[in-house]
């Protein structure tokens, strides 16, 4: 299991993790946008989210970094866009963590079966402390 730190920006994420791949002299970070997401058929994709950043990723001295913009008409408050992200491989470890995660919390998306995991869930702890929680695969995200 690890804890990640998750980052969200403001319509400038690509110039961000550009500029920290830069900096900490990692790989050249790998982007996915929101255009390059399944589509959903009972959502139409906002023009101005189409080439938003939805995911990268660098390692930083050996720690996972990750990085999205905020899909618009989201809240923004700079200096609380970072969350906690806990993956790991054993589903019943996410289900137990974010069961005890949302005593007292609130839900912000229940664990369910994304693209990108078999389980994947976010909840805002009793302290404000945003969580997101993802099994693990085995494939580098």
């Amino acid at each position: 299991m690890s804890v990640d730190v998750y980052l969200n920006f403001n319509g400038n994420c690509r110039e961000a993790v550009e500029f920290y791949a830069e900096v900490f002299k990692t790989e050249k970070p790998q982007i996915m946008t929101f255009r390059e997401a399944p589509p959903n058929p009972n959502y139409e994709l906002p023009e101005e989210a189409k080439d938003l950043v939805m995911h990268t990723r660098l390692n930083i001295d050996g720690s996972n970094v990750m990085f999205s913009d905020t899909f618009p008409g989201t809240p923004f408050v700079e200096g609380n866009n970072v969350t906690l992200a806990i993956v790991n491989k054993d589903i019943d470890q996410i289900k137990s963590i974010y069961e005890g995660l949302k005593e007292g919390g609130k839900v912000v998306m229940e664990l369910q079966e994304t693209f990108w995991s078999k389980l994947y869930g976010q909840v805002t702890d009793k302290f404000g402390i945003h969580w997101q929680l993802n099994y693990d695969h085995g494939e580098t995200y």
